[in-house]
């Protein structure tokens, strides 16, 4: 891998970079809700700029960047130029945020004549998107046939951060997870068998554990069938994997109605699990607190929901008091963490979701893989 670090400053003046970042963000009401993502980006961008580089901020989002352009610009602490056509780029501006690329059909199917057409314009590419490096997109993968590849500053750090929690020894070591899909999940599960001492395990990826273990759940979220055979592969009796032992629950998902603390046992047909109770907090906490490293990734409970986020809240709690090495990561938790003030309170966030998954499960990145990661 070739990292920006090692570009002098000299061979980047006047040199037009396209920027892969992630700023696929949760907008709601014509605002942010989160903004850590943006901002992790600042130091490439910085460097870049610095240099005297023209900038392409190229990224993805659900509908479009055209509202929050501004924002964006605000929180980087930059005047930003807008376009809409990557393909046809004035770049007038210093840095310039184009509009979002997978409104090309070609964007999404990796394609190398839409990436041969991207990198006409542009002397060198700069992935700093480690979130997305999980896709097989042209602007993370094929892109890099056609211009020159570095390694952000940004990404470099998820990687070190990441191996750092992969390759410690097992001892002492915990990793938690929450969230609702347990597909994504399973592998890192069946990975971390012989590479930590204890797997925590909460929210709806609980909830599908105790289903597929013949146990009544009553109305809870449940990931669905699909994720069968993959659950017969794994021992859910091995002792280092947890699940809650007692439950908070509800009979709606509105927070009206003031949870109930029960067993699973107790639970009855018409109510929801969407949290985990006190017993269960009181063990995972003392857990934390002899542990030398500690992954989060999800939430434990419906963290929406202020009554049903307790749990994740105290065992988040518990890290950030606890003497461990911890790395945090994932679009709820993230989300949750911005709400409550915390960064910078863990050794390191990841802005990885399904990427840190797959990371941590020892499975290949198809952008690190583009940007020679594994080797020849």
């Amino acid at each position: 891998m070739k990292f920006l670090s090692e570009v002098g400053k000299e061979n980047l003046n006047g040199k037009k970079v396209f920027l892969r970042v992630d700023f696929n963000v949760p907008v709601e009401g014509g605002g942010l809700k989160e903004i850590y993502r943006i901002k992790a980006h600042k130091e490439t961008i910085d460097y870049l700029i610095s240099a005297g580089a023209r900038v392409a901020l190229i990224s993805h989002i659900e509908n479009s960047f055209k509202n929050i352009v501004s924002d964006i610009g605000k929180i980087l602490g930059y005047e930003l130029g807008f376009e809409d056509d990557v393909l046809n780029p004035a770049l007038n501006s210093p840095l310039t945020l184009f509009e979002n690329i997978r409104k090309y059909e070609g964007e999404e199917k990796n394609d190398d004549n839409f990436a041969l057409n991207l990198s006409k314009n542009f002397d060198l590419y700069v992935d700093d998107a480690f979130s997305v490096s999980h896709r097989n997109h042209t602007s993370v993968s094929a892109i890099t046939k056609f211009l020159p590849p570095y390694v952000g500053f940004l990404m470099n750090k998820e990687i070190k951060n990441l191996e750092k929690v992969l390759n410690e020894p097992a001892s002492g070591k915990t990793i938690i997870l929450g969230g609702a899909k347990i597909s994504t999940k399973i592998p890192v599960i069946k990975n971390f068998l012989n590479k930590a001492d204890h797997i925590l395990i909460g929210g709806a990826l609980a909830n599908t554990i105790f289903k597929f273990k013949g146990l009544d759940i009553g109305r809870s979220l449940i990931e669905d069938s699909e994720v069968t055979e993959a659950l017969k592969e794994t021992d859910w009796d091995d002792p280092k994997i947890l699940l809650p032992e007692d439950i908070a629950v509800s009979d709606d998902k509105t927070g009206e109605s003031t949870p109930e603390i029960t067993q699973l046992q107790n639970l009855k047909n018409d109510q929801y699990i969407l949290d985990v109770g006190p017993e269960t907090i009181k063990q995972f906490s003392e857990i934390i607190r002899d542990s030398k490293i500690i992954i989060f990734n999800g939430p434990l409970g419906l963290v929406e929901i202020d009554v049903f986020a307790v749990g994740t809240k105290m065992l988040l709690d518990s890290i950030i008091r606890s003497k461990a090495f911890s790395v945090v990561g994932g679009g709820d938790t993230l989300a949750l963490i911005e709400k409550l003030g915390l960064f910078g309170k863990f050794s390191y966030v990841s802005t990885g979701g399904g990427a840190m998954l797959e990371f941590l499960a020892e499975n290949k990145l198809h952008g690190l893989e583009a940007l020679g990661y594994y080797g020849e």
